[in-house]
């Protein structure tokens, strides 16, 4: 498995500069300032939030339309700090479905005809991630399915995490598939049996715990240890 390293300070990303670039329609960024240091090693791990703060989200997606290729939810998974089922409910379509994905995802149309419908998994949703952090891999494609936004301090988007990206010798703007990630640093395999939310959900949990004193001390100090998200997203976030 990879090891973790720690990344300089230089690749942190001050709060005041995130809220900008969420804000922002511009398509450069600018130089990234200093941040703060990293929690010193040999320190007592401190907890920063407790368990109950955090919960993994994953959306699960089927495609709309015969030109253009859209993505719509077709299912939405939410678990807790320690993996346990919070919300698993397919989504019943807005749209006339193209493409259910069968060979990954499983789904047919039954799954989907008598589901709940989109406004009552959204209003579910919102319910369950509002004051929460959410965990997750590639957040913004969750809200944006979903059609909602979430404050951009309490993500925690494992797919923009830069250690990760330091540690397997990776250019800073270059993301990974969560199976490679879970690979490296898990030393496990996963969705060899398909698109199952629940696995990339606790997939993803089980990144951020197994650094989330680090991940959390950079954020206390007043930086940010994650890449941007794409600036078409940034609606995403607040």
């Amino acid at each position: 498995m990879a090891t973790l390293h720690h990344i300089p300070n230089s690749c942190f990303l001050p709060h005041s500069l995130l809220a900008l670039h969420m804000a922002s329609n511009s398509s450069t960024h600018g130089h990234i300032p200093s941040g703060s240091t990293l929690p010193m090693a040999g320190k007592q791990p401190q907890k920063f939030f407790p368990s109950r703060k955090y919960v993994a989200v994953q959306a699960q997606l089927v495609y709309y339309g015969i030109i253009s290729r859209l993505p719509m939810v077709a299912r939405v998974t939410i678990t807790d700090y320690r993996g346990n089922v919070v919300l698993d409910s397919f989504v019943r379509p807005t749209q006339p479905v193209s493409d259910y994905r069968t060979n990954e995802t499983g789904l047919q149309p039954a799954h989907l005809e008598n589901a709940p419908t989109f406004i009552d998994v959204q209003r579910q949703v919102a319910g369950l991630i509002r004051n929460k952090i959410i965990v997750g891999y590639a957040l913004w494609n969750f809200l944006s399915v979903l059609g909602l936004s979430h404050p951009a301090i309490d993500t925690r988007d494992v797919a923009l995490f830069l250690s990760f990206r330091r540690s397997l010798g990776c250019k800073p703007t270059e993301m990974l598939p969560l199976t490679t990630l879970v690979k490296q640093f898990m030393g496990r395999d996963i969705m060899l049996n398909g698109d199952i939310p629940v696995e990339q959900a606790r997939s993803a949990l089980d990144l951020f715990r197994s650094c989330e004193q680090t991940w959390e001390g950079v954020i206390a100090s007043g930086a940010w240890p994650c890449a941007l998200p794409p600036l078409a997203h940034a609606g995403c976030f607040t």
